[in-house]
């Protein structure tokens, strides 16, 4: 039985299962979707890169589908951090209050044990679906009176340092969710988005056994397969009740300690990876564990009517290459604005223009065309093929591998006029570098990236990936057709050697093929990006995800 919920005297449509539209009678199920990350616009700083991204473009569907789906998140105080520059322009995470007078007090408050507090209180802000066009979004926070000190910082970072906040911040957001959702009336199915709120199906599994749920795996990344002491998870509150000796044994992945994409799927009915090559690293990952439910491909997609630009789909719409050429010119034009502005550099828009943005991470390798600096000189200083070239992303916090390859950057772009690197990388800078680039380019390590879903967005508006075949690519990629793929190299080779191959193979396809198409075949290069946008829409929309999730997961 759930405590009594406290109101605190508001009364509110947002206190009970609501959509502002009739559900669609093919999405009817209840179905309640937890994700620590939601990035539905600009100004709702609750998240930090793809994951987010992802589930924003999921609940903009959802809404837009009508269908009868809830989003469970966390209203973190300081948001991821706000990325800024120290004196010599190179990384500086700062964090600031965020406050957003658009969210509504439900009135919701439950309570949850964390540790040796048997009564953390947590409180449900919504994002109603007509302020930023997405299924409803219910926010957790802890910042509410009555809790101690501690208790109140649980919501404050997201991604926090310390192991024990992180394992709060999964209580909070899976049982106090959890609850949250049976306040509204409960669900038909409860779906995890990636193991960070995996408490929820250990207090569904004592409160609510009958009830259906789906697990996403989002990574191969062993820091996004979370692992942690079963005797620390049980201390603090991680399974919803106090285990017994024998009962945490059962609770155990391997030796003392719980994995939680493998206890996700040994609860989950259904369980998914997010693209077809990652469904088969998945099943290869997990194979050993025994009880885990199969994993099938439902390969994430972005919302089109997001990310797209109107006068972009219009000439794709009417093949109208000089409307097109038109209208990206004038994106290039807004996109250097923000390059002037940052670095004081003028890019010059009848150059061909390659963004790298992403979240900075080591298997990403923002740093591959500098493996060989003589060549990159080179490139860089062509005057028959000129290129200009934005690095962006946020790395984490804490990551100082990620965050020193960042700053490289920043250090060797410094003085080179048509290099740069830009900070804030969040929704609209985002935007502005997926519509302003001519190249969108793609180095992860293959079989590293999950799915990746920046490239999508960047070829509704006319930039052509060029990229290595991991992720969702080899569900998409023809080489010369809609798109350029560096040659595929063994994956088990070691990572330096991987590196050098790929770093030279990425500069054999800019020189030779990518930037001679550019410049002397524009007819050919038009033609290049418009068949990527046939190939994108609808196939990789977060239309056809959603529709998916119902039909294959729900």
């Amino acid at each position: 039985m759930v405590e009594p919920i406290h109101t605190n005297g508001a009364t509110s449509k947002y206190n009970a299962w609501y959509h502002p539209y009739k559900t669609d009678k093919q999405f009817k199920k209840k179905t309640a979707y937890f994700s620590m990350e939601f990035a539905v616009h600009q100004g709702l700083k609750t998240y930090s890169g793809g994951l987010g991204f992802l589930a924003g473009s999921h609940m903009r569907s959802a809404f837009d589908l009508k269908q009868n789906l809830i989003g469970i998140g966390m209203l973190w105080k300081y948001g991821y951090y706000d990325q800024g520059r120290n004196k010599d322009q190179t990384l500086r995470t700062n964090f600031i209050e965020k406050n957003y007078n658009f969210l509504e007090d439900t009135g919701l408050e439950v309570e949850v044990r964390i540790h040796d507090n048997p009564s953390v209180k947590v409180r449900a802000y919504v994002l109603k679906p007509e302020t930023f066009g997405a299924a409803p979004l219910y926010f957790l926070t802890t910042d509410v009176e009555g809790n101690d000190f501690l208790s109140r910082t649980i919501t404050d970072y997201l991604y926090d340092a310390n192991e024990t906040t992180r394992v709060s911040q999964s209580i909070v957001l899976g049982i106090g969710g959890a609850k949250i959702v049976e306040a509204l009336g409960g669900a038909d199915v409860y779906h995890l988005n990636e193991g960070h709120g995996l408490p929820a199906f250990y207090y569904l599994q004592d409160k609510a056994k009958k009830t259906h749920k789906a697990f996403t795996t989002h990574t191969p990344e062993k820091g996004g397969n979370e692992e942690r002491n079963g005797h620390h998870l049980n201390h603090c509150g991680f399974f919803g009740r106090r285990l017994s000796g024998d009962e945490l044994q059962q609770k155990m992945t391997n030796g003392d300690n719980v994995n939680y994409t493998v206890a996700a799927l040994r609860m989950a009915q259904k369980a998914n990876a997010v693209s077809k090559l990652h469904a088969k690293v998945s099943e290869d990952m997990w194979k050993d564990f025994e009880g885990t439910s199969k994993i099938v491909p439902i390969t994430n997609a972005q919302n089109q009517h997001f990310w797209q630009d109107g006068d972009i789909k219009k000439a794709w719409k009417e093949k109208d290459t000089k409307a097109f050429k038109k209208r990206k010119t004038v994106l290039k034009e807004n996109l250097f604005e923000e390059v002037l502005h940052q670095t004081g550099k003028i890019f010059d828009p009848n150059v061909a223009t390659m963004v790298w943005a992403r979240r900075f991470a080591g298997y990403k390798r923002a740093d591959l065309l500098l493996h060989d600096e003589e060549r990159f000189k080179k490139l860089v200083s062509d005057t028959k093929y000129p290129i200009q070239i934005i690095w962006a992303g946020k790395p984490y916090p804490m990551d100082y591998y990620a965050i020193d390859i960042f700053d490289k950057l920043v250090k060797y772009t410094k003085k080179i006029p048509n290099l740069a690197v830009l900070t804030g990388y969040e929704i609209e800078l985002s935007r502005k570098l997926k519509l302003g680039s001519n190249i969108w380019l793609n180095t992860p390590r293959i079989t590293h990236e999950a799915s990746g879903t920046s490239g999508m967005a960047a070829a509704m508006n006319g930039s052509v990936n060029l990229s290595t075949n991991d992720g969702w690519m080899p569900e998409f990629a023809k080489h010369g057709h809609n798109s350029f793929i560096l040659p595929e190299i063994g994956y088990k080779l070691p990572e330096t050697q991987q590196d050098r191959l790929d770093s030279s193979n990425l500069y054999d396809v800019l020189e030779k093929q990518v930037l001679p198409v550019f410049y002397d075949n524009p007819n050919k290069w038009n033609e290049i990006a418009f068949a990527a946008i046939d190939d994108i829409v609808p196939e990789f929309t977060s239309e056809r995800m959603a529709k998916q999730y119902y039909k294959e997961l729900y």
